[in-house]
C-alpha cells in the first residue's frame, strides 16, 4: 500500500494492513480508508474529513448519500432485486423508456459495468457491419483513438496504448485500428470499406480530461456518414451531467449512432451501464446473442429511473455549468505557479503540474494530507471531478489545497 503506516491513524493503518494481505494488488490507492460519505465529503475510519474531488470517476455525480436515490433503492429492496432477463420485471421497461427519452435515442441495451457497455457496443457494431453494411465475415474493423481508455477487459486492452493496461496480457483481439485523438484528417485517411464503427470518447477522462478541437466530433460524424460507418461515443465518464450537459456530445451538437453510459447511471449505489442508440443499429441483436444475468435487474432499473428523473430536471447540469467558470478561474490563477496548463469542461478538470514539483501521485498524496482527494493520471497530471453538488466555496477549498501544495514544493 502507498504511504507509511507510521504517519497514519491507528484504524487507517490497521485497515490498510488487512487489504495489503487479502487483496490482489491491482490498484495503488492513496492511504485513505473511507468509512462514510455525505454530499461532496467523505470521512475516514479515524474521523478525518476529506472533500471528494474524484466522485468515483463520476459514478457519484449526485453526491454521497443522495436521499432520492437511497429512497428509490430502499423501496425496491423491499419488493424484488433480481429476476434475470428470462422474465420481465416491472422496473426495466420504464427505465429504458425514460433513458431513451433523456438521451434522444430509440433503444436501450442494459448492462452493469462500463467495460460491459463498451464490449456490447463492439459486438453490436460488428453485427451491424456484417448484417447491414455487408462487410465480409471476419473482416470488420473498428477505429479507435490514441490515448483511449474504455475499460480493462481483454478485448478493450487489445487496442490500448497504455503499457500498464496492455503489456503482458496478450494475445490480443484483432479488428482495431488506432489513429491520433482529435485529428480528423488522420481518421479520414484510415477509413475503408471494412470500417464498421469509430469508437471515441468525447473527452478523454483517463487521459487527463483531454478535450478535442471543437470541430473534431462534428468531423467524426461527417466522416462516418461519408464511409457508411457507425459513430460510437463512450460517455461513461463524460456523460450524465459532468460537463454541464446530459451528454458531452451536446457541447458541439453531435448525435452518435450508439452511446455507452455507466458510472453515474447507477447513482453511486449499484453498477448500471447501458448502450443507447438507434433502433436501426441496436435492432440487429437477436434473442440469445447477448445478455447479462444482472443487466437490467429491478434494483438497478429502479435506481436508474431515479437518476433519469433527476437529470430530466436539469439541476445537476446547470450546477456543472455554473461551477465551470469558478473552477477555470481558480486554475487560471495557478498557471505559472506550479500549474503548466489545465483543461476544464463543466466540473471536470485535468491539471498538468510542473514535473519539477512532483508526479501526479505525489501531488495527490500531498493534497490528501490537506483534506482533499483527487486522482493522478499519467505523469504529473491530476484530475478533479467532484460530486456535482459541490459548492463554489468547496471548489475554492480544493484548489486552495492544490495551491498550498505547489507553494510548499516550489
Amino acid at each position: 500500500m502507498t504511504g507509511s503506516s507510521t504517519a497514519l491513524g491507528t484504524k487507517t493503518a490497521a485497515a490498510l494492513a488487512v487489504e495489503d494481505r487479502a487483496l490482489a494488488h491491482n490498484y495503488s490507492p492513496l492511504p485513505v480508508v473511507i468509512a462514510s460519505g455525505d454530499g461532496a465529503w467523505v470521512t475516514d475510519v479515524d474521523g478525518k474529513r476529506y472533500l471528494d474531488g474524484l466522485a468515483a470517476y463520476s459514478a457519484v455525480n449526485f453526491g454521497h448519500g443522495n436521499a432520492r436515490l437511497l429512497d428509490a433503492a430502499r423501496a425496491q429492496l423491499d419488493r424484488v432485486t433480481l429476476t434475470s432477463r428470462a422474465f420481465v420485471n416491472d422496473q426495466l421497461g420504464p427505465f429504458a423508456a425514460g433513458l431513451a427519452e433523456l438521451t434522444g435515442t430509440d433503444m436501450v441495451l442494459p448492462m452493469n459495468t462500463g467495460a460491459e457497455a463498451v464490449e456490447s457496443a463492439i459486438k453490436v457494431s460488428r453485427a451491424w457491419g456484417y448484417r447491414v453494411k455487408g462487410v465480409p465475415q471476419g473482416k470488420a474493423t473498428i477505429i479507435v483513438a490514441s490515448g483511449n481508455f474504455h475499460g480493462r477487459t481483454t478485448t478493450i486492452i487489445s487496442f490500448s496504448d497504455d503499457p500498464v493496461a496492455h503489456d503482458d496480457f496478450g494475445p490480443y483481439t484483432p479488428g482495431f485500428r488506432t489513429v491520433p485523438y482529435g485529428d480528423a484528417s488522420a481518421l479520414r485517411d484510415a477509413m475503408d470499406d471494412t470500417v464498421v464503427a469509430v469508437l471515441v470518447e468525447p473527452i478523454q477522462g483517463e487521459g487527463g480530461v483531454v478535450i478535442p478541437p471543437a470541430d473534431y466530433l462534428p468531423s467524426v460524424r461527417a466522416i462516418c456518414d461519408e464511409f457508411g460507418a457507425l459513430f460510437v461515443a463512450d460517455e461513461i465518464q463524460s456523460g450524465l451531467g459532468r460537463t454541464g450537459h446530459t451528454l458531452a456530445v451536446s457541447r458541439v451538437d453531435v448525435r452518435p449512432d450508439l452511446i455507452t453510459l455507466g458510472k453515474a447511471l447507477g447513482g453511486g449505489i449499484v453498477p448500471v451501464s447501458a448502450v443507447v442508440g438507434s433502433r436501426d443499429v441496436l435492432g440487429v441483436l437477436r434473442p440469445g446473442e447477448h445478455g447479462s444475468t444482472f443487466g437490467g435487474n429491478p434494483l438497478a432499473a429502479a435506481v436508474g429511473s431515479e437518476v433519469v428523473a433527476m437529470l430530466g430536471e436539469g439541476t445537476f447540469q446547470q450546477r456543472a455549468l455554473a461551477g465551470e467558470p469558478v473552477l477555470r478561474g481558480l486554475l487560471d490563477d495557478l498557471v505559472g505557479k506550479g500549474v503548466v496548463t489545465h483543461r476544464v469542461a463543466g466540473l471536470w478538470a485535468g491539471i498538468d503540474i510542473d514535473p519539477a514539483l512532483g508526479t501526479g501521485k505525489e501531488i495527490a498524496t500531498a493534497m490528501a494530507a490537506r483534506g482533499v482527494l483527487v486522482k493522478d493520471t499519467h505523469g504529473s497530471t491530476i484530475r478533479f471531478a467532484p460530486p456535482l453538488v459541490v459548492t463554489d466555496d468547496e471548489i475554492a477549498t480544493a484548489i486552495g489545497a492544490l495551491e498550498s501544495v505547489l507553494r510548499d514544493r516550489s
